[in-house]
């Protein structure tokens, strides 16, 4: 005869066991779901902010990628100055990539069509990159920049906090770094971080 006892106390612990087994497979769910959210909207979750935020842009003068625009003019250089200005109604958009950088080939369909942003003036600096590999790459990749700078030693991608390309930054038209997006930008990002950062950005520039 079996024990009543005995009984209720496997059925207890099924569900209990059921609960331990299921535990860990939610747990990871949610772990993967929130870092994929990051990748989307924040870019690397463990990154840490820059200290230049709030404050001017480092002083540098650049020597530009050897590759023509698009309409066949020269590609410009890039300053300190240059970010200065943008156009009204616009911000420069600083964006450090190189044609060694797996993850700048994520984003760069991404940056052509920020480049379309009537707010943005986007620029680029090539980070410890040659400039026959830099010119390559937006050849064979299409330009987004309407200026880019070739850092062939690293040196001005030092001076503005660069932990790895891509990175990305907002600059006021008064010079001020008001953000930086560090890893690949994606048209979420875009749209849920970085276009609201534009957006303070202009509004900072009226006051």
């Amino acid at each position: 005869m079996t024990d009543p006892d005995t009984t209720l106390d496997d059925a207890e612990r099924r569900p209990r066991s059921r609960l331990i087994v299921a535990l860990p497979l939610v747990l990871f769910a949610a772990l993967a779901a929130f870092f994929l959210w990051k990748l989307e909207t924040g870019g690397d979750p463990n990154a840490l902010p820059s200290v230049l935020l709030g404050k001017p842009a480092p002083d540098f003068a650049l020597k530009p990628v050897p590759v023509p625009l698009a309409d066949g003019a020269a590609m410009p250089g890039l300053s300190a100055a240059d970010l200065k200005t943008p156009g009204p109604g616009k911000v420069t958009v600083v964006n450090f990539w190189a044609s060694w950088c797996v993850e700048c080939r994520v984003e760069h369909e991404t940056l052509k069509r920020l480049r379309d942003d009537p707010r943005v003036r986007l620029v680029g600096v090539a980070y410890k990159d040659e400039p026959q590999n830099a010119a390559r790459w937006l050849t064979d990749m299409g330009n987004p920049y309407v200026a880019t700078g070739l850092d062939q030693t690293g040196r001005v991608g030092i001076d503005w906090g660069v932990y790895g390309v891509p990175e990305t930054y907002v600059v006021r038209p008064d010079g001020v770094i008001s953000y930086k997006f560090i890893g690949p930008l994606s048209d979420g990002a875009i749209k849920a971080v970085l276009g609201p950062k534009i957006e303070e950005a202009l509004a900072a520039a009226k006051r």
